[in-house]
């Protein structure tokens, strides 16, 4: 209770954003979002909650970036980037990953209200797609008691890939590491096991966003960046030129000539020094990775390997679900800076 009551005094007082302004003055922040839903929405009962925030807290960290940062475009980094221009002080970047369909319906209109830009790193080959990426169908088949571990754990066993231990209970880690398990099948084998457990799978909902929706985030300030060809970890692509090169050339089909995709973020921030190389010769000028550091700009430049700053509920709100900005500040106001690349 004092340790709270504490933390709170100190975001009241201003001392935290006192410091923010010194410490963080020449630096870029680029926040990650995945999910953002209302609990009234049926996604919500499926959605994985460690990649879902609540609409109404994501506006309210949205009003809380916009009185402690100056919000920048993407085409404003990427100026930074080039020479021809320099971020303001306390820069923010707001990105999302993947291309859910909800962003559309719940993260656009609260940018627009605000007026706010941002950057969607899209699966390519997730565009115009009904169901959710395996790993987020498995947790919601769970959710709704269709899936349990030990069915996963089952299934496994049933395409011959059983796991070294049988669960012995049904808690999230339990099936997080199971989804491990799924993850380092060999592609044929897993797209086995997902066949055998389509039944239970299937939630019926359009899940990501379509081309037309991809031309609604671009009016609506949205700019469009890649997250792969198909959300593979690029240091388990079978096919990196695929992943890199084919995947900006299928986006930028979609997309207005004027508007090619030339930013991209790594699938489940899995990446090396000679990926990451890839990425930029495969024509990419901002590379964007999970590593969650702030990304200074002392000198008026900026890196072309960039981190993000990703979070879970539980850093903007109590245990009650209200939002606590004292949280938020503490864990973005002290984030250490480092420039990758």
């Amino acid at each position: 209770m004092f340790s709270d009551l504490f933390k709170k005094l100190l975001y009241a007082s201003g001392a935290l954003g006192a410091y923010h302004r010194w410490r963080n003055a020449r630096t870029l922040t680029v926040i990650m979002f995945h999910r953002v839903l209302s609990p009234d929405d049926p996604r919500w009962a499926r959605c994985d909650p460690d990649y879902t925030l609540r609409a109404d807290l994501f506006r309210q960290c949205l009003e809380f970036f916009t009185a402690h940062y100056n919000m920048v475009d993407v085409q404003a980094v990427l100026r930074a980037r080039r020479g021809e221009g320099v971020l303001p002080d306390r820069a923010l970047l707001i990105t999302f990953d993947d291309g859910w369909r909800d962003n559309v319906d719940f993260a656009l209109p609260a940018l627009r209200s605000l007026g706010l830009p941002s950057l969607m790193f899209v699966v390519s080959d997730a565009v115009g797609r009904r169901e959710a990426f395996y790993q987020e169908r498995i947790v919601g088949a769970w959710r709704q008691g269709r899936l349990d571990a030990a069915g996963l754990a089952q299934g496994l066993q049933r395409v011959g890939a059983p796991p070294a231990e049988m669960p012995s209970d049904n808690g999230i880690a339990t099936l997080r590491r199971l989804i491990g398990h799924v993850e380092r099948l060999e592609a044929t084998v897993r797209t086995r096991l997902l066949a055998d457990l389509a039944e239970c799978l299937d939630d019926g909902t359009r899940q990501m966003i379509d081309a037309g929706e991809l031309h609604s985030l671009l009016e609506g300030g949205v700019a469009i960046g890649l997250h792969g060809k198909t959300h593979t970890p690029m240091t388990a692509a079978t096919d990196l030129d695929a992943e890199l090169g084919g995947a900006r050339e299928e986006m930028a089909a979609r997309l207005p000539a004027d508007r090619p995709p030339t930013t991209m973020s790594f699938p489940h921030g899995r990446f090396d020094d000679a990926i990451a190389q890839r990425a930029r010769d495969a024509g990419y000028e901002l590379v964007f990775t999970s590593v969650p550091v702030i990304n200074p700009t002392h000198d008026g430049r900026l890196g072309w390997l960039l981190g993000r700053l990703g979070f879970e509920t539980d850093a903007v709100a109590d245990p009650q679900g209200r939002f606590r900005p004292d949280l938020l500040a503490l864990y973005l106001f002290r984030r250490p800076g480092r420039v990758l690349a």
